[in-house]
């Protein structure tokens, strides 16, 4: 197939480039432009308007605004480039020969923390925030076009375009430089996770398991609609600095503090504006379970490829290299 890629230089880009460039040919749009083995051309975004893109069977829509958790980003900028984005490259593949479109929103757009045990489609989604609003905003525009009202996880296709959003949760593999690093920089170091009490469990994304979803979807007729994306298994923080230790041969260091005390600590925290607060702890202590249920369905397989551990593995290894 030929594929156009936006945000292709990228994380995830660049490891989608790595997984699919020896089956098809890949072309880039994105606003740098270096050469790539793999990659055919990349295109800058002034080339979209000007119809200089060629034609292609695909469309992977990764150009994003990623999370900022420092809070720093102007709020303006996410829309202009999560929703700006979003409908100038999906209303280019409505008026294109493409077949097949790909689009990367975020768990994040549905609901900042899980109402229930877990997260699946049909939650109402009620983003918090610049980020997850902008790309539940990028959702309502994709929605529109098919016809779907605001809210909906999936439409009845009328043309023979297909059309998928991707909500993964955390992504991590090579080149990763999200919350797992600042973690791993902390256990590496071998100060002790004080929070061991707090026995929560979250979902996460391995780029292998994210890059064979994404060729199934190419390559299989799958129904268009919204999608959860995530490993089997989910992991507790104290399971996910376990399976870190034993990645890098350390033994883990777990305190398993008074949850009570820990609580005091971040309200001291508040008043003195110290590191650990309370809205950290509960970001730190909280559940965040993600069903991956609908896409495997979808594209037909009981299991994803890769586990959620062996994925982790694989990730912390690359760290240290």
């Amino acid at each position: 197939m030929k594929i156009l890629i936006t945000g292709i230089h990228g994380f995830v880009g660049s490891n989608l480039v790595r997984a699919l460039k020896e089956r098809h040919e890949l072309y880039g749009l994105d606003i740098v432009k270096p050469e790539v083995e793999g990659v055919v051309t990349t295109y800058g975004w002034d080339d979209l308007e000007a119809g200089r893109l060629p034609e292609v069977d695909a469309i992977i829509h990764l150009a994003g605004k990623a999370h900022d958790v420092k809070k720093t980003a102007d709020r303006q900028v996410y829309f202009d480039v999560n929703y700006g984005l979003t409908v100038r490259i999906y209303d280019y593949f409505l008026r294109s020969g493409a077949r097949k479109f790909v689009g990367f929103s975020s768990v994040k757009a549905a609901a900042d923390s899980v109402p229930g045990d877990v997260l699946t489609e049909e939650v109402v989604p009620r983003p918090v925030g610049p980020y997850g609003e902008s790309k539940i905003k990028a959702e309502a525009h994709i929605l529109a076009q098919n016809g779907a009202a605001a809210g909906q996880h999936e439409w009845s296709d009328t043309t023979e375009k297909r059309t998928y959003v991707l909500r993964p949760c955390m992504i991590h593999g090579p080149g990763n430089k999200g919350n797992l690093n600042l973690l791993y920089g902390v256990v590496r170091k071998g100060i002790p996770w004080p929070l061991g009490a707090f026995e929560n469990r979250r979902s996460f994304t391995s780029i292998g398991n994210l890059c064979f979803v994404i060729e199934q979807l190419l390559t299989k007729e799958v129904v268009s609609g919204i999608y959860n994306m995530g490993d089997d298994e989910s992991l507790s923080t104290n399971e996910l600095i376990e399976v870190m230790c034993e990645a890098m041969g350390k033994k883990a260091r777990i305190w398993r503090l008074p949850k009570g005390l820990m609580s005091f600590c971040a309200k001291c925290g508040d008043a003195l504006h110290l590191p650990l607060n309370s809205e950290r702890l509960t970001k730190l202590t909280e559940s965040y379970k993600v069903s991956n249920e609908k896409i495997k369905k979808a594209i037909g397989i009981d299991k994803m490829p890769i586990s959620a551990k062996d994925g982790l593995t694989s990730t912390i290894k690359s760290f240290g290299e």
